[in-house]
């Protein structure tokens, strides 16, 4: 029987080993980079959206945990959902779905204080337990994506830390062919000047500005290095193409971040598995007629109001607020009757697991009675956030 005595084995040209093995045990430790659960993004492929995919209002609206703000505009962009042509390198990659911005048409061209940015963030305590030694110059994060635009142009973006003194680390996406996806990758070393406190706020912000004014820019921005934060030297200054082209567009999708020197494949999860993540932040209850309802312990108060205990699945990050329309007639109940109520005003008690909701007063009902709730119309929406 032959055997083969080594102490490391390592692929021609690379500067580290891919197994390394330990002469007194025989045991072996193997550089491995397509590892689980390695991707601190969530929903960097866009096929979660919970609210809706299209909307001409900045904030939460679409896709979930991404937002898409902008202030200044002489017509309102429009941020959605959008799909990935067939045949394209990233849909050959397995990517469906993408999350893009259209232009309005800004007449009035490119003030100083106007923006467009799409904004991704990471609770602290993701980034403090994600093995990144991230106060060292010699640790390394990786961040990853695919990009889009209808201009010829090159684009600004920045990771900036939330604890201790803010930290921003500037970076471009070079000028990118029109209407062509480009596969970008920013190594990032670490910092002594970095802080990730172990909790459940705001730890890190990814940005990518596809406008970003020169109120918040500087000519003299270095590039690729971690640096104090302050609003007016963001990013080196932006050029205005993009945003001076009426309807131009702008597409992101497979936004990674991992520990590491090296962009992996991106770490495809199931529906699934995306949804579940998402959903720690963000939960639709009741949404449009009659589609999903409140069953079984929604009773009426002393009050008149209905009070409807909930559990949530999973918990969520911290004890979430109500979103709910208020129509007048936007929920019914059921109870050998139909009745139709405004919606829901808040919680009377809640936590990260679970809470009761209240409505108003809501009509002739019996008090201690127990009711169906449910949407009363194509609109109605009954949600819990907890976003960061």
């Amino acid at each position: 029987m032959s055997e083969i005595k080594v102490n490391s084995i390592k692929g021609v040209g690379a500067s580290a080993a891919a197994i390394t093995v330990n002469n007194s045990d025989g045991t072996c430790t193997a550089n491995i980079t397509n590892k689980p659960n390695r991707n601190i993004i969530i929903n960097g492929a866009f096929n979660i959206a919970q609210r809706g995919t299209s909307s001409t209002v900045a904030g939460y609206k679409t896709v979930d945990r991404f937002v898409a703000s902008w202030s200044g505009q002489d017509e309102a962009p429009t941020q959605a959902q959008v799909d990935v042509a067939s045949g394209t390198t990233p849909y050959t990659l397995g990517f469906r779905k993408a999350f893009g911005i259209t232009n309005g048409n800004q007449t009035s061209g490119a003030d100083a204080s106007d923006i467009i940015y799409i904004e991704h963030m990471i609770e602290a305590q993701d980034i403090a337990n994600s093995g990144w030694n991230y106060t060292s110059s010699s640790s390394y994060i990786t961040l990853s994506f695919w990009v889009k635009s209808s201009v010829s142009q090159d684009f600004k973006g920045y990771l900036r830390t939330v604890d201790g003194t803010p930290q921003i680390y500037p970076y471009s996406t070079g000028t990118l062919s029109a209407n062509t996806w480009t596969k970008i990758t920013k190594t990032i070393s670490g910092n002594s000047n970095l802080q990730f406190d172990n909790n459940n706020q705001q730890g890190l912000q990814l940005y990518l500005w596809p406008y970003i004014g020169t109120t918040y820019t500087d000519a003299g921005v270095t590039e690729n290095a971690w640096a104090s934060y302050a609003s007016g030297t963001r990013t080196p200054v932006s050029a205005t193409t993009w945003y001076t082209t009426n309807d131009a567009t702008f597409e992101i999708t497979g936004l990674q971040l991992e520990v590491g020197s090296v962009a992996t494949d991106f770490e495809h999860r199931s529906f699934g598995q995306e949804l579940e993540l998402c959903r720690r932040y963000y939960q639709n209850i009741i949404k449009g007629d009659a589609a999903s309802g409140l069953g079984g312990t929604p009773y009426v108060s002393s009050s008149g109001g209905i009070f409807c205990p909930i559990l949530f699945n999973p918990p969520m990050r911290i004890a979430p607020s109500v979103i709910s329309s208020t129509g007048t007639n936007d929920f019914r109940t059921r109870h050998g009757d139909l009745v139709t109520f405004a919606g829901f005003t808040g919680f009377n008690t809640v936590s990260q697991e679970g809470g009761t909701l209240m409505s108003a007063a809501s009509g002739n009902k019996v008090v201690g009675d127990f009711y169906w709730v449910e949407g009363n119309a194509g609109d109605t929406l009954l949600a819990v956030n907890s976003e960061l």
